[in-house]
């Protein structure tokens, strides 16, 4: 029912923005594509055909909530998969059948611009935000 189609970003909690910001632009060769509001903590780096977003711990966009991201705590907000394009109620009902909890479909911004998505928890516990493609190839 589901069919992934790409990674459409990542998002890393950090303690270090500027650093991080550094590392991937300077280093990697990524690029500044958006950035929000200094409280929002949000900078997204445009990598290849994807996001990667930067998230201040402890800011308005930090939805782990965790301790501070370290070699043993979580460092990773969550991945976002890009899906092929499917009926919002076969979605629901597919994940409904599997026992899995969603959240409601929202706009946000990932790699292909503005989209619907919803969130989910892999077993582990891992957010998962399922995001329909606006094209297919």
């Amino acid at each position: 029912m589901i069919h992934v189609h790409a990674i459409d970003h990542v998002v890393f909690r950090t303690n270090n923005l500027k650093a991080m910001i550094s590392f991937y632009v300077d280093v990697l060769g990524c690029h500044v594509e958006r950035e929000l509001p200094k409280e929002s903590g949000l900078v997204q780096l445009r990598a290849g055909n994807a996001l990667i977003d930067l998230v201040r711990f402890d800011s308005i966009l930090d939805k782990v909530g965790a301790d501070s991201p370290s070699q043993n705590g979580r460092n990773v907000d969550h991945i976002c998969l890009q899906i092929q394009p499917i009926d919002k109620r076969q979605l629901i009902g597919f994940l409904i059948r599997h026992g899995i909890e969603y959240s409601k479909f929202e706009q946000r911004y990932g790699a292909e611009g503005f989209g619907e998505s919803l969130y989910i928890d892999d077993p582990e516990g891992d957010t998962i935000e399922l995001k329909p493609i606006k094209h297919v190839e």
